[in-house]
Order: C-alpha cells, then sequence, then structure tokens
C-alpha cells in the first residue's frame, strides 16, 4: 500500500508522477537525455541497461523490470539473459567495456567515492570515452534517486513480468516525455 494517495492502476514511477506532474516533467526529460538522446556512444540498449543494473543492485523491481525490458529489445535479449546480466555480468557476451562501466556504475550504486581511479583506467583501457564513463556515472546516479523515490513511497508495482516485455515497444516508441501516464 503506498504511503500517499495515488491513482490506481498506474505502477511505480507513473502513479508519482500523476500525483506530481510538477516534477515529473523535468524527472521524464533527464530520463530522456540520459536514456535516449541520440548524441551518444552507449546505445540506447546499453544506457538502459545501466539502469537496469543499478535497479537491481537497488532491489527496485518496477525499475529494474521495466529498464531491463527495454534494454532486452533494444539489444534483442530476453530477460533470462538480462537477469544474467544484472547478476553476474563479468560472465556474460557483453563487450569489455560495458563489463568495465558496469563496474563503475556498481560503484556508484554504494556511493560515489567507491568509484576507483583503477575502475576508470580500465574503462579507459576498453575503449570508453570520458562522455561514456561520465554518463555511466550520471545514470547510475539518477537511478539511485529514482529507485528511492518509487520504493521510499512503497509504490506498487505488477509482479507479472511479461507486462514489462510487452510495453517495452511503446515506451521504446514514445519516449520518456509526453507519453500518456493511462497507457
Amino acid at each position: 500500500m503506498p504511503h500517499i494517495p495515488l491513482t490506481e492502476g498506474l505502477p511505480g514511477i507513473r502513479g508519482l508522477m500523476a500525483y506530481s506532474p510538477a516534477t515529473a516533467r523535468p524527472l521524464n526529460e533527464l530520463a530522456e537525455i540520459l536514456l535516449r538522446y541520440d548524441d551518444n556512444t552507449l546505445t540506447r540498449g546499453e544506457r538502459e541497461l545501466i539502469g537496469a543494473y543499478v535497479s537491481s543492485l537497488n532491489d527496485c523491481f518496477f525499475c529494474q523490470n521495466v529498464h531491463g525490458a527495454l534494454a532486452g529489445y533494444y539489444l534483442d535479449l530476453d530477460m533470462q539473459a538480462i537477469d544474467m546480466i544484472k547478476q553476474r555480468y563479468e560472465t556474460t557476451t557483453l563487450s569489455d567495456k560495458l563489463k568495465a562501466l558496469l563496474s563503475i556504475a556498481g560503484s556508484v550504486q554504494k556511493g560515489g567515492k567507491y568509484v576507483t581511479a583503477a575502475q576508470i583506467e580500465r574503462a579507459r583501457a576498453e575503449g570508453a570515452t570520458d562522455k561514456e564513463i561520465h554518463d555511466t556515472v550520471l545514470i547510475a546516479a539518477a537511478f539511485c534517486m529514482f529507485n528511492r523515490y518509487v520504493d521510499g513511497l512503497d509504490t506498487w508495482a505488477p509482479r507479472d513480468r511479461q507486462l514489462y516485455i510487452e510495453r517495452a515497444p511503446l515506451r521504446a516508441a514514445e519516449g520518456y516525455i509526453d507519453f500518456d501516464l493511462y497507457k
């Protein structure tokens, strides 16, 4: 049961955005820039995967499944593969660069000061640009905020993960700005 009254049937952050449209707009703009803006060498799928990974570390069911489904949609991976990445990304077929960036994201999830010079050097050695390192840190930090917003107000989230998979193409098409909260 949410800690504040939210619109019935709107899960996770969607209920919170309907509750507070004034904060919804800048939060959605931030998500749009971080996850979809095309002037980026990290793909949309890779950026969504970073968000899903951090959300899994934060145990935010809603966010890890929304963004995991989107990462799967963009990267043509099923949820089992996404789950494997969230649990043991180092043993997957992801690029060494993305593995290095996920390591950084995991440290950010613990706290910004957990990011080490060795992690940054590893990412650079694997071909990560300063922009990719910057964006990884910012995506990870933003998802910690989003996860705490969603879980801190005890929002509702559907447990049927298939729903997230089915919604992914629509969210991918619409993005995060000016979408209909009630769809």
